[in-house]
């Protein structure tokens, strides 16, 4: 049976994706303590006793550094809560079955964005409409 005729992936399928999830989602984690603790240090380590116009540039560019940082660990939050969404789908039996069209999504597309609810058909359909 090809995957195109396959309404769903088997346990053994669901189960490698289970590992490479949970292999990103622990990676995710670590990465995104890491952002955290880096916004952390930057927010304990004021620069203090500088004169004039160099303390000004300084506060501004330490401001835009905590906003990209923020930013970064948004992003990276929004990531962990979509390959946790991902695990839901594995043990419900709905993961790999793209959320427009119904069918299965390749295998190729679920291990290089592990926590996709659509198949390439359907994204590009949605991103030319």
């Amino acid at each position: 049976m090809s995957e195109q005729e396959k309404t769903r992936y088997t346990d053994a399928e669901l189960q490698e994706f289970e590992e490479l999830i949970t292999e990103k989602l622990n990676k995710a984690k670590q990465e995104l303590s890491y952002i955290k603790s880096t916004i952390t240090r930057s927010a304990d380590s004021g620069t203090d006793g500088t004169v004039g116009n160099v303390k000004v540039l300084e506060d501004g560019a330490d401001t835009m550094e905590k906003e990209s940082m923020n930013q970064l660990a948004a992003r990276q939050q929004k990531f962990i809560t979509n390959l946790e969404n991902a695990l839901v789908r594995i043990k419900n039996g709905t993961y790999g079955i793209c959320s427009s069209t119904g069918k299965l999504i390749s295998k190729e597309r679920l291990r290089a964005v592990p926590h996709t609810t659509q198949s390439i058909e359907a994204k590009l359909a949605q991103d030319n409409s």
